[in-house]
């Protein structure tokens, strides 16, 4: 590929017939790389990302650079390296690839959002009705789309707080006291990249669930006035 010095640009131009001018190139250096991105004929590299702050908004530019490498020997020699990396590690695992026994670190600060569904399911799960799991134990949130009705309630109003289905008395004794009924949105969770994990218990742990959790009975007569 041809490359075009500065004094040459103008004369470059006239061939192609693009009005242009050395004031439009960014000849700042690329620094602080943010993205990369390669696909089957372009590399794109977004790069000098900066963010303005103001009161109720920022404002982020960037430079972008987009190349098509397919004719550039050296460009599909680096890119065939990067792909011969990618085979080499492509059956590589995190350490997170599954949750320590009685870990149970993100059920505290996190609230799972529920579904109808799910209020159902814990529902049948406790033996109780689905207005009582709407009342006891669910924060009524209906979402826009109507897809959710609320979360999960926490054992305090403190959001850090643990999930008041949770069970155990300290991490690695930890569970879920309704795991096969608990929500979609926790049945979905995966521990791949988790950040909150308790990197001092063992995977190779041996672990007992206790009981599961079992609802308040109210008492039969409860709330009535005495005459």
């Amino acid at each position: 590929m041809e490359t075009i010095d500065l004094i040459a640009l103008r004369d470059f131009a006239k061939r192609t017939g693009q009005p242009t001018h050395p004031e439009l190139l960014d000849v700042r250096p690329m620094e602080y790389v943010s993205k990369i991105e390669i696909d089957e004929e372009h590399v794109t590299i977004e790069y000098n990302e900066k963010t303005t702050r103001y009161y109720n908004l920022n404002e982020i530019t960037k430079s972008e650079w987009i190349y098509k490498y397919n004719d550039d020997p050296e460009f599909v020699a680096a890119v065939a390296n990067v792909i011969e990396l990618a085979r080499k590690h492509v059956k590589d695992v995190p350490d997170t690839i599954s949750c320590p026994p009685g870990c149970a670190e993100c059920c505290s600060g996190y609230e799972p959002f529920v579904t109808a569904p799910d209020v159902t399911r814990i529902a049948e799960h406790l033996g109780i009705s689905y207005d009582a799991v709407m009342r006891e134990y669910v924060v009524p949130r209906r979402s826009a789309d109507g897809h959710y009705v609320g979360w999960l309630r926490k054992i305090s109003d403190d959001l850090a707080d643990q999930c008041v289905f949770l069970m155990g008395d300290r991490s690695g004794r930890y569970y879920c006291g309704i795991y096969s009924a608990r929500p979609g949105d926790c049945r979905e969770f995966t521990p791949i990249g988790c950040q909150d994990v308790d990197e001092t218990l063992s995977h190779a742990r041996g672990f007992k669930i206790g009981p599961p959790f079992q609802p308040k009975r109210r008492r039969k007569g409860a709330g009535r006035r005495s005459r």
